[in-house]
């Protein structure tokens, strides 16, 4: 049985109702249908296209909306995020590089725009391009860098920076848009689970369901079976109350955690896999049957409310539970993960 056929099923969510409102995911501001229209449009007048997806989900990250004029434009497509996802994917700024300096020698002015569905970090990208340029050409006025945040939706007009005088090269950032409707429930999870899709669209438990259910099924908490045999050697220090929030651990937050902080963070770690490797190693039933799944997904919400330390009496503790399980995985703490069935790196993908 295929996975999108279980978590229809095991995670009770029906014909293609995964929003919290049931249906189709539809997250789809107005300033998206204008900057669809924008996009389209000066795609036509664009010399080089860099198409920004998400390394963890590679094709579900493509929007199938640009891809036609996408196609006929001279583009690179750039996984970034690629610490979150597999250590084997190229360099991407290099690559970046390497294609301007080939249009750069061809053409004394350059407008390159940046394109992608929200939060895979096109505007990330552009400032790395900007330092790149800063390096390799001279600049006699002051460049704009492009803003940086870790929600969906920051940036939400077409912006333009110019960030080489000689030869001339501006960068056009452009809004995240989707397609006006997902109607494929996998499609939507991983959006949603990668972050592109605000949290409150889908419902944090709902995303954290399809995480589980992931895991799961590809047998991944067996592989922490060595965290058993581990000791925390801070287990007195991290019993009492600690003042770290996992939010901080989100881009641009308040500050960096110092070592205390960081052992933590990493004992937390230890616990959530722990629990998720115990709960699956000892679960006699089979993942492969939805209702089975579904049993085992809730024993896991309760281990892992343990395992973090969230309070047994606290009104939202379910709640609470999605929202820090979610951003462990959304930072990279339970390790990197390719949620799209993609080839083998040495098969050529």
């Amino acid at each position: 049985m295929g996975l999108k056929r279980i978590i229809k099923k095991g995670l009770g969510l029906g014909e293609m109702g995964f929003t919290k409102g049931g249906g189709n995911i539809n997250w789809f501001p107005g300033h998206m249908a204008a900057a669809t229209r924008a996009i389209k449009h000066r795609l036509k007048i664009s010399d080089l296209v860099i198409e920004v997806r998400d390394s963890r989900i590679p094709l579900s990250s493509a929007h199938p909306g640009l891809q036609p004029q996408l196609s006929a434009k001279r583009r690179v497509i750039a996984l970034n995020k690629k610490d979150l996802a597999n250590p084997n994917i190229l360099n991407l700024l290099e690559l970046v590089e390497l294609k301007l300096k080939e249009v750069i020698s061809r053409e004394p002015t350059l407008l390159v725009m940046v394109v992608g569905v929200p939060n895979v970090g096109k505007s990330a990208l552009i400032n790395s391009i900007h330092q790149i340029a800063l390096s390799r050409f001279p600049v006699q006025e002051k460049t704009k860098r492009a803003t940086v945040g870790p929600l969906p939706g920051v940036t939400q007009d077409i912006a333009g920076f110019k960030i080489a005088h000689r030869p001339s090269i501006y960068v056009l950032d452009t809004p995240g848009v989707l397609v006006p409707s997902i109607p494929d429930i996998e499609t939507g999870l991983k959006l949603a689970l990668s972050g592109s899709i605000k949290d409150s669209v889908v419902g944090e438990e709902r995303i954290a369901q399809y995480l589980l259910a992931v895991l799961n099924t590809r047998g991944t908490p067996l592989h922490w079976r060595h965290l058993n045999n581990r000791t925390e050697v801070s287990q007195s220090e991290t019993e009492n109350k600690h003042e770290y929030n996992l939010k901080d651990l989100r881009p641009k937050r308040r500050k960096p955690p110092n070592a205390s902080d960081v052992t933590y963070i990493e004992d937390l770690v230890t616990g959530v896999q722990r629990a998720l490797h115990v709960s699956l190693s000892e679960f006699d039933g089979n993942v492969e049957d939805e209702n089975d799944l579904e049993s085992l997904i809730e024993q896991q919400f309760e281990v892992l409310q343990r395992a973090l330390k969230i309070p047994h009496k606290a009104s939202e503790a379910r709640l609470m539970v999605s929202k820090k399980f979610l951003t462990l995985f959304r930072t990279g703490k339970l390790g990197p993960f390719i949620l799209d069935d993609v080839p083998d790196a040495n098969s050529g993908f």
